[in-house]
């Protein structure tokens, strides 16, 4: 811990230079001046701006990642407020609460209570980032092959499993990730693998096209198809800005408690931020006192998300720092980042790239104080931007993009190839594929073929090589269970829901029979049985009462009926 604290500050000594701090502020207002557009969340800013830091020192250029992360995190949050329009997933929980709050007239305060959370949310995490990633990168360095492979499996099945709503569609998409990965020249046998006869794809395809084609590109395709099918309204910013003291008190637990749920589980292979952002929702809605507010503009409903999606971000950060394995579509971005600098995360990036990465650490706290500075005397410029006309918008996202990667190799073909990935994008969004799965697919496929080679070579090809070692075993079952259970789970409630229709059914029927018995008992005739009723008798009093049914509500319809 103490080796930790010194490096820390070492790198705070580095960052804290006027060049250093001029980078970072221009990170944040980058990263809010694009994520404050609609529809533009952290993943597709990082990816638009990616091409422009290729001339930065690598310390300059994650600090500028640094900024423009968390200013893109808050921007999204004044769109999710203000617009009722989440620049990402993990924002939706933003946009239910803190769009009620902005129609009731308290939109000040909600964008308030998001960016004092983020910033408490996000140094939190960063201390448990500070002292917690060098003893997992101490444990990471003991890891082999098998273990390394399995690590990757369990990331792919947690991110197709648990992102999206159909596991089917996470599946195509992360295959579609995985055969993009593998195009290029074979680094075994030497084989050209589906480049279709182009040589220009004989060294595959750089990430940072795949990033740019589904996110910038695709996202813009998409946001003009979307936005020909219907406007969007703007909440005015009226009131006032700070919470007043009972809505203190409402939401500092809840930052406390999404602070500790986004790290947990941001650094859990499992990663990103939808998870613990729906679970803090949930969490605060059972502990409120105040239930019957939510959906209507509950703080607490929308404080507990915001610093879970914050806090988030630095988990994520372990397993890409510490193990060189991105769980999030961001940590994705950020690993093709480091590896345009041969960097290569992993148990030895603390000793090798040390110089780097503990700056890269304290300007996370750096960056938290700068969101902070700088966005509060600016929030009605960022609101004003959101008046910009949609064409202009995204025309803009598309002309970024254009320039960005003709700038990495000055290739008409990757143009080309880019656009197809956008269109494919495009698709993908409109029929509700996950987009993560297949960035993951692209950046960790060539690393888990390596690993699973290297595996196979130490097991003299033998696939039982995998299981020998209890962490792998114990990972691919993780794993197996990560895809399984959610299809049992599923399959269990529809056999539950047909097992309760039956019961209905058996219940009407059941029903129905007792009404018609009660209906010949009230005629005084048994059905089958009696003797024939004489003319005129029916005009003679009954020598019993009707029968009643004995299922109050049935006897309720029926003099309703009468």
């Amino acid at each position: 811990m103490d080796d930790a604290f010194l490096n820390l500050m070492n790198g705070f000594l580095t960052i804290l230079q006027p060049q250093y701090l001029l980078y970072g502020a221009v990170g944040v207002l980058i990263g809010t001046f694009v994520g404050v557009l609609p529809g533009v969340g952290p993943p597709l800013t990082i990816a638009l701006l990616l091409p422009l830091t290729y001339s930065f020192e690598p310390t300059a250029a994650f600090l500028v990642f640094g900024g423009i992360y968390f200013g893109a995190l808050y921007g999204g949050s004044i769109t999710s407020i203000l617009m009722n329009t989440p620049g990402e997933s993990s924002a939706v929980v933003t946009a239910i609460e803190g769009h009620a709050m902005a129609k009731s007239g308290r939109a000040g305060v909600a964008l308030s209570i998001s960016i004092i959370g983020a910033v408490i949310a996000g140094t939190i995490a960063t201390l448990g980032l500070t002292f917690l990633s060098p003893v997992i990168a101490g444990i990471a360095s003991s890891l082999r092959a098998t273990d390394y492979f399995a690590l990757m499996l369990f990331s792919f099945a947690s991110v197709t499993a648990l992102v999206g709503k159909s596991i089917v569609r996470g599946m195509l998409s992360l295959f579609i990730g995985l055969w993009a990965g593998l195009i290029g020249i074979d680094f075994v046998s030497g084989d050209a693998r589906f480049t279709f006869g182009i040589p220009q794809l004989s060294d595959g395809i750089n990430e940072v096209l795949v990033v740019i084609g589904l996110f910038a590109v695709g996202e813009a395709l998409y946001g003009s198809a979307r936005a020909m099918a219907g406007g969007q309204t703007l909440v005015p910013l009226n009131g006032r800005f700070w919470p007043n003291r009972s809505e203190v008190k409402r939401v500092w637990k809840p930052w406390l408690r999404g602070s500790g749920l986004g790290f947990v589980f941001g650094a859990l292979p499992t990663g990103g931020a939808e998870i613990p952002t729906f679970l803090s929702y949930g969490l605060e809605r059972r502990l409120s006192k105040h239930k019957n507010e939510f959906g209507k503009g509950a703080p607490e409903g929308m404080a507990g998300p915001e610093a879970a999606a914050s806090a988030s971000f630095s988990g994520v950060m372990v397993p890409l720092l510490t193990l060189g394995i991105p769980t999030s579509a961001t940590a994705a971005i950020l690993l093709s980042a480091f590896q345009i600098y041969n960097i290569q995360p992993g148990p030895r990036l603390f000793e090798s790239s040390g110089t780097i990465v503990w700056p890269l650490i304290a300007s996370f706290y750096i960056g938290n104080i700068l969101l902070f500075v700088i966005n509060l005397p600016l929030i009605r410029l960022w609101v004003k931007i959101l008046k910009i006309p949609t064409p202009f918008l995204y025309a803009g996202i598309l002309v970024f993009a254009t320039l960005g990667v003709y700038s990495i190799s000055n290739s008409f073909v990757d143009l080309i190839v880019v656009y197809i990935i956008g269109i494919v994008g495009l698709l993908m969004r409109r029929y509700d594929f996950p987009i993560a799965p297949a960035i993951l697919g692209v950046i960790l496929g060539p690393l888990m073929e390596t690993q699973f080679r290297r595996a196979l070579e130490l097991g003299e090809g033998s696939f039982l090589v995998f299981v020998d070692r209890p962490f792998s075993a114990i990972v691919i079952a993780l794993a197996i269970a990560v895809i399984l259970l959610p299809i049992l789970s599923r399959r269990f409630s529809r056999a539950k829901d047909v097992v309760e229709e039956n019961d209905v059914a058996a219940l009407m029927e059941a029903t129905a029979t007792k009404e018609l018995d009660g209906g010949a008992d009230a005629a005084g005739q048994e059905p089958g049985a009696g003797t024939p009723v004489a003319p005129g008798a029916e005009e003679a009093e009954p020598s019993a009462p009707p029968t009643r049914s004995r299922i109050p509500f049935l006897h309720r319809n029926k003099r309703r009926d009468e």
